[in-house]
């Protein structure tokens, strides 16, 4: 039986992750902490509400109590941080919040795994971190060039995970999300 600790699994991209999960895995136990704010809707989940597979916490990652009870009481043995703030445009206005969360967040959770252990660590990362391209693709060698507070809120957070697995040889993976809409 796998668990998987997810953050910000009730956003558009967390809870279809978690929707595949629960439909692809019968053993499969989700730990869902979500703070709820504008990206994310726990009704994206309902169906799953009732489901024993499935535990929702609302909370925030930078708390490090309600992150280490879900360890010390679920022990998973993956964590996905889907978690984050987003959206260029509010980054701008309010860049503290995404210093906080992106970064501060990940901090946390990084920490509390390298206490508690687990077999893989996901950090999910955007193609923001590597700034604008008029054509193609990036690749994951090219240079980061965030050009805004979020961008560059992911892109600390991406170093930091890297950190972690340098360091302190814990296991991390980061995956950048592409956004196709783009153009």
């Amino acid at each position: 039986m796998k668990k998987y600790f997810i953050t910000g699994g009730c956003g558009f991209i967390g809870s279809n992750f978690i929707r595949y999960i629960l439909n692809y895995d019968n053993t499969a136990i989700i730990i869902n902490l979500d703070k709820l704010t504008y990206a994310g809707n726990p009704n994206n989940l309902a169906d799953f509400m009732d489901d024993e597979r499935y535990i929702f916490y609302h909370g925030d990652i930078c708390d490090t109590k309600i992150v280490e009870e879900i360890f010390q009481k679920h022990k998973p043995s993956y964590l996905i941080n889907f978690a984050a703030e987003s959206h260029v445009d509010r980054s701008i206005g309010k860049p503290d919040d995404f210093i906080q969360t992106d970064i501060f967040g990940a901090f946390t959770l990084l920490e509390t795994a390298r206490e508690f252990g687990l077999e893989r660590f996901i950090q999910i990362s955007t193609d923001e971190v590597y700034g604008s391209i008029e054509k193609g693709s990036f690749s994951e060698t090219d240079t980061l060039m965030p050009t805004n507070p979020y961008s560059a809120s992911k892109a600390g957070a991406d170093r930091l995970a890297y950190s972690y697995f340098t360091t302190y040889k814990l296991p991390v993976i980061i995956m950048v999300l592409i956004n196709f809409l783009k153009n």
